[in-house]
Order: C-alpha cells, then sequence, then structure tokens
C-alpha cells in the first residue's frame, strides 16, 4: 500500500494514488462476478488478520478489551460484507420505472452507476469497522477506494495497509498513512464521494475542502446523545443497559449515550443502580482485561480536564471505583456520574467520548423532551418507556440520526438501517442498501420506442401537435 515519504507536500504524494485509481476506474467497470469475489476476498483477510486485528487495537489503546475489538470492529465488518455479498445481485440490478403516459411507448429504467474513486477517512475509536464496512459499500457499487485511517492508531493502520496490500491491486484499494496535515490534503482530493468519520469540528472542514470540488460528502459525526428515562420505567434495567453502552470501548463510541434525563425524585436511585452495575460489569479497572484504556494521553487529559472544571463548578462527581485505578503505561478514567451538571460546564457543551457521564433530573418527561430539541440533533436517541403512546409521541417529536428503545447502541450494527446523522450530527447514510445507493448513481434510463409521436411536436408547430398540447394542458 501507499504511505508516502517525504515529498514536497502532502498533496504532492496523493495525487499520483488518486490519479491511477481514476484511470483504472475509467478503463473498467467491474461487473457482479468480479465485485462479488472482491467482497469474498476482503471477508477472508478480515478472517485471516483477525489476531492480528486484536493485538495491534491493544497496541494502539494501550489495552482493549479483544472481545470489543472481536465485537464491534471483526464481527461487524464480517457481517457487513455477508449481508452485501448476499444481496448484491439484486441491488445491481435495473429496476424498471414507469412512463408518463403522454411519452409512451417508450420504457424506462434506473441503473445503479459507480460513482468511480471514494475517499474514506476512517477514526481511531474502531479503526477497522469504521474504514472496512465503507470500503465494502464501495466496492460492492463498483467503485475504487483510498482510505485515511487515523494517525492515532498508528498499528491498525499500517496493519490495515498490509492486509489490503496483499488482498487488492494497487489500482483497487490504496491506504495512504499520515498526520492532519496529509489528512486535510486528502480531503480535498477530487474524490467522486468522500465519508468522513470523526468529530462534528473536523466535519466542517471536511466538507468546506470537499466543496471546492463539489465532491458530495457523508459525514458520520457524533454529539451528544441523551438517553431518557420515563417515570415508572424500571431504573435497574435502564440502568444496566446504559452501562453497558456508555462503559462498552471506554465509552469512545460515538453513540454511546452522553448524557441521562431521569425524573428528579429518582435521580439518586438510578446513580445507584448505574454505578452498581458498572462495578459488576468491572469488579476492578487496573489490570483488568475487560475495560478499555482511553486511547492516548491527548484525550485522558482531555477528560480529566473537563471533569476538574465540572469539579471546579461544584458539580458533585461519583466514581465507581475510587482506588485501584493506576496502571503503568495505559490511561484508565474510571466510569464517573456527574449530577446535573450547568449548561456552561463542558461536560455539557461537547461530546464527551468517554466514561463520563451526566445525569440530569428532570420535572416532566414533556420537559425532558423539550431539553432534547433544544439541543443539537443527536446522532442516537435512547427512549427507555414501556408506555407505547409516549414513545410514539417523543419518536415523532425528536430528529435523530437513529434512535433505540429500551436499549441503547445495538441498532449501529443492522445491515438494513441506514446509518448517519442529522444536521451537527452528520448527513448522509451507509451500511447495507443504504451504502450501495451512497455510493451509486442512480442513473434514468429511457428508451424510446421505434414508433412514437415526438415528431408531432417538431416546429413548425402544426395543428395536430397544438390540438395535442392544447387537449393534455387543458383544465
Amino acid at each position: 500500500m501507499d504511505t508516502p515519504a517525504s515529498p514536497a507536500s502532502p498533496a504532492d504524494s496523493l495525487r499520483p494514488v488518486f490519479d491511477r485509481l481514476r484511470t483504472a476506474h475509467l478503463a473498467h467497470i467491474p461487473g457482479y462476478g468480479e465485485r462479488s469475489a472482491a467482497l469474498e476476498r476482503l471477508e477472508a483477510a478480515v478472517r485471516k488478520y483477525r489476531d492480528r486485528i486484536v493485538a495491534a487495537c491493544s497496541a494502539d489503546f494501550g489495552r482493549r478489551a479483544p472481545i470489543e475489538t472481536l465485537g464491534a470492529d471483526v464481527l461487524v465488518s464480517l457481517d457487513e460484507i455477508k449481508h452485501a455479498r448476499k444481496h448484491l445481485r439484486r441491488w445491481m440490478r435495473p429496476e424498471k420505472r414507469s412512463v408518463n403516459l403522454s411519452f409512451r411507448p417508450a420504457r424506462g429504467e434506473v441503473r445503479y452507476a459507480p460513482l468511480g474513486v471514494v475517499g474514506i477517512v476512517a477514526p481511531w475509536n474502531y479503526p477497522v469497522q469504521l474504514a472496512i464496512v465503507p470500503l465494502a459499500n464501495a466496492i460492492a457499487a463498483g467503485n475504487r477506494a483510498m482510505i485515511k485511517p487515523s494517525e492515532f492508531t498508528p498499528a491498525v493502520s499500517a496493519l490495515l495497509a498490509q492486509m489490503l496490500g496483499e488482498t487488492f491491486s494497487a489500482d483497487e484499494v490504496a491506504v495512504v498513512q499520515g498526520d492532519a496535515e496529509l489528512a486535510a490534503a486528502f480531503t480535498r482530493l477530487p474524490f467522486d464521494h468522500l465519508l468522513f468519520t470523526g468529530s462534528t469540528m473536523v466535519g466542517r472542514h471536511v466538507m468546506a475542502a470537499a466543496a471546492a470540488n463539489l465532491t458530495p460528502v457523508t459525514l458520520e459525526l457524533g454529539g451528544k446523545c441523551p438517553a431518557v428515562i420515563a417515570p415508572g420505567y424500571p431504573l435497574a434495567h435502564a440502568a444496566d443497559r446504559i452501562a453497558f453502552g456508555k462503559c462498552f470501548n471506554g465509552g469512545q463510541t460515538c453513540v454511546a449515550p452522553d448524557y441521562v434525563l431521569v425524573p428528579a425524585a429518582q435521580r439518586d436511585a438510578f446513580v445507584d443502580a448505574y454505578l452498581a452495575s458498572v462495578r459488576k460489569r468491572y469488579p476492578t479497572l487496573a489490570g483488568n482485561p475487560d475495560y478499555t484504556a482511553t486511547v492516548n494521553a491527548r484525550q485522558a487529559t482531555r477528560l480529566r480536564s473537563w471533569l476538574d472544571d465540572a469539579r471546579a463548578r461544584g458539580v458533585a462527581v461519583r466514581q465507581s471505583h475510587d482506588a485501584g485505578v493506576a496502571e503503568a503505561g495505559v490511561e484508565l478514567i474510571p466510569p464517573t456520574v456527574l449530577l446535573d451538571p450547568p449548561e456552561e460546564s463542558l461536560v455539557m457543551r461537547e461530546e464527551i467520548f468517554g466514561p463520563l457521564l451526566p445525569v440530569k433530573g428532570y420535572d416532566s418527561h414533556d420537559a425532558a423532551i423539550a431539553y432534547v430539541l433544544g439541543r443539537d440533533k443527536p446522532l442516537a436517541f435512547y427512549a427507555f418507556d414501556n408506555d407505547a403512546d409516549r414513545v410514539e409521541r417523543s419518536l415523532a417529536r425528536v430528529s435523530a440520526g437513529m434512535a433505540c428503545v429500551n436499549d441503547v447502541v445495538i441498532q449501529f450494527g443492522q445491515n438494513e438501517f441506514p446509518i448517519g446523522g442529522v444536521g451537527a450530527s452528520g448527513m448522509g447514510h451507509y451500511h447495507g442498501h443504504a451504502g450501495f445507493l451512497t455510493f451509486s448513481k442512480a442513473m434514468p434510463v429511457l428508451y424510446q420506442s421505434r414508433f412514437n409521436g415526438m415528431r408531432l411536436l417538431d416546429p413548425p408547430y402544426g395543428g395536430i401537435g397544438r390540438r395535442l398540447i392544447d387537449w393534455l394542458t387543458r383544465g
């Protein structure tokens, strides 16, 4: 794979890679058999590299729970590839469309044509899944792909370059590695589509860079995903599921619950149940292979500073573990609850992306929903509620990238769901058929009949043409 050396600029190193992929696309469009075979090779590669993926993720994080890597990075990737292989023939089949009565006997269809060269910018939190899933979608749609993995997971980035370099030719898939300067140059390339996964702040820069080439973008961002616990809902169950979603991958998940709204009278009972669930899952933190570390010192320092900011504002803080947290060479931050932090606190202004959980009490369920509506549209909305009518009212009011009722996070791994954000949490969709459509051009084709009446409408406009148009447009 292509790892730029030290040319005059990052853009200089990237353009030849891009041009090679573009030339290959213009020369040949892979058919069903080639796409299916490419997906089969990709699946085999992920299986072959399974154990090395686990080791590389742990190396980059300092410590990452192996089962979390296997479940979220390996299994989700494999499921996506298998789903595409199973449905690809149907996805590629042209769809018959009716033609307006006045244009018959012409016939019409919509064909799904590959866009060309797709750019994929993958983040560090799920560094394999968030590169392989969009790659599978792009391959299924018949595209070439260029991938920029995160510089914050260098072991995984190098492994992806090796794995995909063994699996695909240099004019099918390219992996480029480098820092933020190279990533910025990457987003300025004239891709036929660019998919970026990362923060909302960086997403704005990506969209601006892509605009110069009129490159369409899919932005998978984040935001503050709320969990709203309705009155009367079993607190123990809500606390247990939220603990699962908040602690998985050390809280470093774009769809993790970012804050919880609970009836004010039940706030403390919820916190007790939440911390009890955390301790049951993780009796200790230091030396515990099941608890994923914060990825690096930069992220850990950010989280600790936000915790300090909350404490300085008088926010009550409760942590799951008061001792036995330190471990040499590993950034461990214990699951932490912050009680009713004010709106100006950093934990309420920015996406947390870690094991800190604000819990706020509310006076009425309508007030809780109004609070959610008053903020940027989240990537995910979680409703814990057994009242079907109230659930329906909540879902009708809240605009979010996705939603899950009485659980968290698991909606992201569904192959048939169009995954994507809305507003500040992103735009566009991928996964499954939605990903195939994102990386395809729906191209209408009209087949004119040998015998048709279009000459009747040619100038000079005669009596028949005038009478026909008059009849078709008369009220």
